[in-house]
């Protein structure tokens, strides 16, 4: 290796090594879009409520409340109404019949009225209640009162 007058082989040696590790970390990103995750786009938009694509998030919070004391196998068996003051929103959930056991869950059938700040409604569905206490809801579907 060639040193030029006046310079120790050991600063070259110094300079040398700092420009590698400085030109190391020079790069360039080129993204790949075979690699890029994509956002499933469905152009649809989950409701907060199975129970009705009207509810809020704490019009649903209150009506699950009140589903979850009249389905209640070891309550009384009357409707529960709830409501929230802040939407508007109001209702009122009907056990209808018994509650059954169902695959190491409770379930029980209800007619749930939906009025005050909502479209007025009346459906009808089946919840179940697993180990752990919560309440899901099954299928839900329109009931016209007779």
């Amino acid at each position: 290796m060639f040193v030029p007058a006046g310079l120790s082989r050991l600063v070259v040696l110094g300079f040398a090594f700092g420009l590698s590790a400085g030109l190391g970390g020079c790069a360039t990103v080129i993204p790949l879009p075979s690699f890029i995750a994509k956002e499933d786009i469905t152009g649809s938009i989950r409701p907060i409520s199975p129970l009705s694509p009207s509810l809020d998030a704490e019009d649903w919070r209150r009506a699950k409340g009140a589903m979850s004391v009249a389905l209640d196998p070891q309550g009384n068996g009357m409707p529960v109404a709830w409501d929230n003051p802040k939407s508007g929103a109001k209702g009122v959930f009907r056990p209808v019949g018994e509650a059954k056991p169902v695959d190491d869950k409770v379930c029980r059938s209800f007619i749930a009225d939906l009025a005050g700040s909502l479209p007025d409604q009346s459906v009808q569905g089946t919840a179940c209640r697993d180990k752990s206490g919560d309440w899901a809801l099954g299928q839900v579907s329109p009931w016209k009162k007779a």
